[in-house]
């Protein structure tokens, strides 16, 4: 991979960067403990209100392994290594990263880990 392709991938991380970190300004509420009075709501608006929070909850932990992976990713870049294999080493096809730039695992090798 040469640099204008790094370049380019690294830009594009940054951008999904910004966006994940503008989405977990907007979802701060998803923490939020559920209001379970009785009195207030009925029991299926409960479990919907549960499910809700529940649901917001996993968006929040996928949000942070993204974040997680494009840090990495962007100091895979900085070392030289990205765009190859932390297993095997080979070069991962610029097609899988474009997919997902967060990507460290060429295709044989994350079939392999499954």
């Amino acid at each position: 991979m040469d640099r204008a392709q790094q370049q380019a991938f690294r830009v594009r991380l940054c951008q999904l960067r910004e966006e994940l970190q503008e989405l977990e300004k907007l979802s701060a509420d998803a923490g939020k403990p559920v209001q379970l009075d009785q009195s207030m709501v009925g029991r299926l608006s409960r479990i919907d209100a549960m499910q809700g929070a529940q649901m917001a909850q996993e968006a929040t932990r996928r949000r942070q392994r993204q974040l997680s992976g494009i840090v990495t990713a962007l100091a895979r870049i900085d070392s030289g290594d990205y765009g190859y294999c932390t297993l095997c080493d080979e070069d991962i096809a610029i097609g899988r990263l474009d997919i997902d730039p967060t990507y460290s695992l060429c295709i044989r090798c994350a079939e392999q880990s499954i």
